[in-house]
């Protein structure tokens, strides 16, 4: 198999500008982190999972460029995203005398990736930080934009803060230890990107969906590189969520809703999603956005991809009720990312009636 060609996908927003490296080997190269800010101390922060795998590995590459590399190892899963293990961090951050250079390096899945950049966030009013993301759902989304949070038990990163990073370093060599339920939940976030902006690579995503699936090097790099050239150009417009950039929660606020009515981790946040871009897309139909066979073929495709299209029977009431306080609404009225031709997504408001039938006729 011919080695992939490493890609920079850089994201636009002035003197906070930063790049995507995506490509294989990256972890253990020195010279991936050449250009990052010099510290006396760098910490790596990571979970029980992750750190055995490729820990040591970035440690000794960090060593190279840092005197001194100290390594956190967290919980792993969504149940740990809170106020008590981010605490775990700032623990570490002053117990090792870190100061206002110390630099954070975020190794591991979504919930690595919102806590380090929430703690660099708040640590000393900011410290560097950069996103080294080992999941697919997290190369493809949560390490791109800035957006870093831990979770409320009443919603989803409902606490948290836009804060970018230095640099986003996606090896795909990761990728090749994850496991399968992992990354279909990744191929949801890769999945939305078509509905909202690009149906042709919405139709490449169903021609190798096959070769993603089983973790074709060339078909990973080219669904992560595209799926980040979509963000960066909506963050680069939009960065702190005031209008266009809300269309990346495409599925999202049926998806937390399921996150939070079973308790954060029953399900994983992708898998949460792709059932959610499901009932969005019955919700467009109703409202007379698209057409049946947009949503039998959008369901299909989330459904190859190993996820369920079948909400969990919360009840409708319940659903609404963790809705209204999902981040799009706006004095207690729910807003929908919804899709008003392929391709093209909107924010938009529905009537209660109306989505408590989507919930009723999409819940297993």
């Amino acid at each position: 198999m011919n080695a992939i060609n490493p890609t920079l996908v850089p994201i636009q927003l002035g003197e906070r500008s930063y790049s995507i490296y995506i490509g294989e080997g990256l972890l253990g190269r020195s010279s991936t982190w050449d250009k990052l800010p010099n510290a006396p101390m760098a910490l790596i922060v990571t979970n029980v999972s992750v750190a055995p795998l490729y820990g040591e590995q970035l440690k000794d590459a960090l060593k190279q460029k840092y005197s001194r590399v100290e390594l956190l190892c967290l919980p792993d899963g969504e149940t740990f995203k809170t106020f008590e293990t981010l605490n775990l961090i700032f623990d570490q951050l002053l117990g090792s005398g870190a100061d206002r250079k110390t630099i954070l390096f975020a190794l591991g899945g979504g919930v690595i990736g919102d806590m380090t950049g929430f703690a660099a966030a708040c640590f000393m009013r900011g410290v560097p930080f950069v996103q080294v993301p080992t999941t697919l759902l997290a190369q493809v989304d949560s390490s791109v934009g800035g957006k870093t949070a831990i979770n409320h038990p009443s919603g989803k990163n409902m606490i948290g803060a836009f804060y970018q990073p230095e640099l986003v370093v996606c090896d795909l060599d990761t990728l090749q230890t994850l496991p399968t339920r992992e990354l279909s939940a990744g191929l949801a976030e890769i999945i939305k990107y078509g509905p909202i902006a690009d149906m042709s690579f919405m139709q490449w995503i169903e021609d190798n969906l096959e070769l993603l699936i089983t973790k074709d090097v060339g078909a990973l790099a080219y669904a992560v590189q595209r799926s980040c050239e979509i963000k960066a150009s909506v963050v680069g417009v939009d960065e702190k969520e005031g209008g266009l950039r809300a269309i990346l929660n495409f599925g999202h606020t049926f998806g937390h809703a399921i996150e939070a009515g079973l308790g954060f981790g029953v399900w994983l946040h992708g898998e949460a999603v792709g059932c959610g871009m499901v009932m969005a897309a019955h919700l467009s139909h109703k409202l007379g956005l698209v057409d049946e066979a947009f949503v039998k073929r959008l369901t299909t495709l989330i459904e190859r991809a190993g996820l369920p299209v079948k909400g969990p029977k919360l009840g409708a009431q319940e659903y609404i009720e963790h809705m209204r306080v999902d981040k799009k609404a706006q004095a207690g009225h729910i807003r929908f990312v919804l899709i008003n031709a392929p391709g093209q997504a909107q924010v938009m408001g529905a009537e209660d009636t109306l989505v408590a039938q989507v919930i009723d006729q999409c819940c297993a």
